[in-house]
């Protein structure tokens, strides 16, 4: 159905093989259950996919910023939309959507909720584009809260807007993410890897 359009909301992110840069024994802010969910759009409907299972990191020393998602973890709520959706996103040969990039201006980390900007590459379904992601930042007790939301093009990224008759999935994606970081060293987090 149209829905699997919703492809790529991937937001977050990737194609390429997941790469983590962690040959830094400085503490890094490291997640694997991040939250993704991307909204599409066909006429007269909308609806959304998501999954929980966002991974990245964030080098405040070395301005690195590095998530990725398997992209057949995103969940519609139907079980034939979520097919359809992963044969228009190419997942059997590009199964990640990824961004790596950095803050606009190096950042140490916040005291208090901080407007954040961005700007790196996002590969899905093996094409690579450069994007820039607004969102913020937020010091809690159980770590940094980072939330995020930016709109792309699928076609941007070599994926037809699925569809059905006269009607096509929107070619524009909303994306948006809210994962906890929780500081880990560097060596840690390479160990794991």
């Amino acid at each position: 159905m149209v829905t699997s359009l919703i492809l790529l909301y991937s937001f977050c992110c990737f194609q390429l093989q997941p790469v983590i840069n962690t040959n830094s024994v400085d503490t890094v802010y490291y997640s694997d259950s991040g939250y993704v969910e991307f909204t599409s759009s066909v006429p007269m409907h909308s609806f959304s996919g998501e999954s929980d299972h966002l991974t990245g990191m964030i080098d405040f020393e070395e301005n690195i910023i590095d998530f990725y998602i398997d992209l057949n973890t995103l969940k519609t709520g139907i079980g034939k939309r979520d097919r359809d959706m992963y044969q228009t996103l190419n997942t059997e040969r590009h199964p990640f959507a990824e961004f790596t990039g950095s803050f606009e201006s190096p950042r140490s980390i916040p005291d208090q909720r901080t407007e954040v900007t961005a700007i790196g590459e996002f590969t899905i379904n093996g094409a690579t584009n450069e994007v820039e992601v607004e969102g913020f930042i937020e010091p809690k007790e159980e770590g940094l809260i980072l939330e995020a939301k930016w709109s792309l093009l699928i076609s941007d990224y070599n994926i037809e807007p699925p569809g059905i008759l006269f009607y096509r999935v929107d070619d524009t994606q909303d994306i948006k993410i809210k994962v906890v970081l929780k500081p880990t060293s560097g060596e840690a987090l390479s160990a794991e890897n």
